[in-house]
């Protein structure tokens, strides 16, 4: 295990001083072009600007607040960026036709070929083992869906991984979540690599900040990381039950500032699993699924029981602690909100896709943040018209979850959706990532709804705020859908510090 420390700067130098000149403020009453003082990792007012300070002429760009990705698996989301990409399969033929592309050439080196990304809730033909097996006999295959619910198997992996085969090559949930832990990542200097390859990445999309819940125990992972220069992001560590104690041996509260992180790492809230996923047909519902991804749950399956629920939230919240409850079909919201009640403690529910009208008003009379994902809900917008007939009108409700008076947080659940908060947001406003209109445009937000659901201050810059910014090229509250998408960014900071330096800044 990676020792902590006291928290310290590696040496690191104070941010010069920056006057950002004729910079327009997002969400401003006025967007006249201003000057922006970033002195001591803080925005100043430009008056204390000393005649030292390094001034960059903005030429009339936006600034705003860094934008957060509150729902990220970063580890998943840097090797799903090099394995085989599954994503536009809309088949189980296709994706064995990419399966058998790969091998054309001669069998990987890695023991194990890994694809990520199918997505099988609207196939017309179903996944096989028998047929996965015609393509690669011999070598080990492992198909993960995009949700990471469920997972295909040849019979070679099946055996590499000392699991019982199923006839259509398919484990689900845990079983799944299981493979998936137990493939070779590589040696941790490659991952943090590639790792660092993607905080850059997103920071190049105006990212300052993810909340990382990856099914390891972050704190010391991310410890690691900042240690071998990886600072382009700050990050909540999150964690599961199985390092409950650690993180109680911390003698931390969700929030606090983690040792050895730079000040870029804070705890983060416990994980919990309540039921499974839309696409895998595994997320709890009141109502039976038409067509169950296991006949065994028609309703979807619950994976963790109320009483155990109860117990942990408890606990936690005890210890000043905050847990993060998935929970996708209504059933589990329902309980994930019991739950919370009994405790007498609030959290977060994470994704809350399918929600009960009578359940909409406790997330903000109970104090849960609603950590939804609006990629999703146009993504999946054809597998919910297919498995949540006649109730795909309060699926992903985002506006009435405001109009209740809820908080929510925008992520990606990447790798699910890309780590790329303007598609996000863009997804949040005009529920459509296609030609097609909007679907269920009752439940559309603002632009400036979804920009603050996206950042920690809002918006708006104010004097006195952190300096963790980022400048685009256009102002995103009157940006279209595909100039939301592609936003330009031109410089992103961290506490006063470039993570994506401007082109044209020497």
């Amino acid at each position: 295990m990676v020792a902590m420390r006291a928290d310290s700067d590696h040496g690191r130098s104070a941010p010069e001083p920056v006057l950002l000149r004729q910079v327009r403020l997002v969400g401003a009453d006025s967007t006249a072009p201003t000057d922006v003082l970033i002195t001591g990792g803080r925005v100043a007012p430009a008056a204390g600007a000393a005649g030292s300070v390094r001034r960059i002429d903005l030429a009339g760009r936006w600034l705003l607040h860094g934008l957060w990705d509150h729902h990220v698996h970063f580890d998943h989301w840097s090797l799903a960026r090099r394995r085989l990409d599954l994503t536009g399969a809309g088949s189980a033929a296709e994706v064995l036709r990419l399966v058998a592309e790969r091998l054309t050439g001669g069998e990987p080196a890695d023991p194990v070929l890994v694809g990520y990304g199918f997505r099988d809730g609207t196939w017309p033909d179903r996944p096989s083992r028998a047929a996965l097996d015609l393509v690669a006999a011999e070598l080990p295959v492992v198909l993960s869906s995009n949700d990471l619910h469920s997972c295909w198997l040849n019979s070679a992996a099946f055996r590499r991984f000392g699991v019982a085969p199923t006839d259509d090559g398919l484990l689900r949930e845990d079983a799944a979540m299981a493979v998936h832990n137990a493939l070779d990542k590589g040696s941790d200097e490659r991952l943090d690599r590639w790792a660092g390859e993607a905080a850059e990445a997103a920071a190049a999309r105006g990212v300052v900040g993810i909340v990382e819940l990856e099914w390891q125990f972050n704190p010391e992972i991310w410890a690691r990381r900042v240690a071998a220069g990886v600072r382009s992001l700050r990050v909540e560590c999150g964690f599961y039950p199985e390092h409950l104690d650690t993180a109680l041996g911390l003698g931390l509260r969700t929030g606090d500032r983690l040792p050895d992180g730079d000040g870029l790492l804070t705890l983060g809230p416990l994980k919990l699993f309540l039921d499974g996923s839309l696409n895998t047909r595994t997320a709890y519902c009141h109502r039976p699924y038409p067509e169950p991804g296991d006949p065994d749950h028609d309703h979807g399956m619950l994976l963790l029981e109320p009483p155990e629920l109860i117990t942990q939230l408890r606990r936690t919240a005890a210890a000043g602690l905050e847990c993060a409850v998935h929970a996708i079909g209504d059933r589990a919201n329902t309980i994930a909100l019991d739950g919370f009640e009994a405790a007498r403690c609030g959290g977060r529910i994470e994704h809350a896709q399918l929600i009960r009208a009578e359940d909409v008003d406790r997330f903000a009379r109970l104090g849960v943040v609603a950590s939804v994902q609006p990629d999703h809900a146009v993504v999946d917008r054809d597998v919910a018209d297919r498995h949540w007939p006649d109730r795909t009108d309060r699926a992903f409700p985002y506006a009435d979850l405001l109009r209740s008076g809820a908080t929510l947080r925008l992520g990606s659940d990447a790798p699910v959706s890309p780590l790329d908060p303007w598609q996000t947001i863009a997804a949040a406003v005009h529920r459509s990532a296609d030609d097609r209109p909007s679907w269920h445009p009752e439940q559309e937000i603002t632009a400036r709804q979804a920009l603050d659901a996206s950042t920690r201050q809002g918006a708006a810059v104010r004097p006195g705020d952190p300096a963790d910014l980022v400048i685009t090229e256009l102002d995103p509250l009157s940006a279209s859908a595909e100039e939301l998408r592609a936003m330009p960014v031109h410089g992103t900071m961290v506490a006063g510090r470039w993570t994506r330096r401007p082109d044209d800044l020497d």
